[in-house]
């Protein structure tokens, strides 16, 4: 397998459920002398999840979505504010850590950022919740991620996944806070 079979594969093994049936279905098409069109997913915008869930996590969700809007803005500040107090109403809310990620990227701190991928996974998966909706933002900001800590040829894997998976928003290899809103 070549090596960027091989990286695709562990883009593919991180990732669960629908998400990783995608991955492995455009790995698979590869070897074939028809290639069919990547399949598309509609990434989630957190404004669809407003609404939903208990008070508490519903507080939190118009809180992260008031620090996209600072974000938006141009106001980080008020914004990482925003996503700090969405965490202390309810701290299991995977929605909050996917801004926090995406913010720190903004802010060029990739080493928090991962960090906040990796709790939104872990929480979005323990919810029931990971979707290739979702699983595209995931995948693009870990590219982000990536470059950012100097891992281009990695990244460029994570990226290809992800604008395959979600062109409209990671075509250019970059969630806006209104792409993510």
């Amino acid at each position: 397998m070549s090596k960027e079979g091989m990286m695709r594969w562990r883009i593919a093994a991180s990732c669960k459920g629908p998400v990783l049936v995608l991955v492995l279905a455009g790995i698979a098409a590869c070897g074939t002398p028809q290639l069919a069109p990547p399949q598309t997913v509609e990434p989630i915008r957190i404004s669809q999840a407003l609404g939903q869930g208990d008070p508490a996590r519903r507080a939190s969700i118009r809180l992260v979505v008031q620090g996209l809007e600072e974000d938006e803005a141009g106001r980080p500040q008020r914004a990482r504010g925003s996503y700090e107090r969405a965490l202390q109403v309810d701290p299991t809310n995977p929605y909050a850590y996917l801004a926090m990620a995406r913010h720190d990227l903004a802010l060029g701190e990739a080493e928090d950022a991962l960090d906040f991928i990796e709790q939104a996974a872990a929480l979005f998966e323990s919810e029931g919740l990971r979707r290739p909706e979702v699983g595209v933002h995931l995948i693009g900001l870990r590219a982000e991620a990536l470059r950012a800590g100097g891992s281009n040829e990695e990244a460029q894997l994570y990226y290809e996944t992800a604008g395959d998976l979600a062109p409209e928003v990671w075509g250019d290899g970059v969630l806006s806070a209104s792409e993510l809103r």
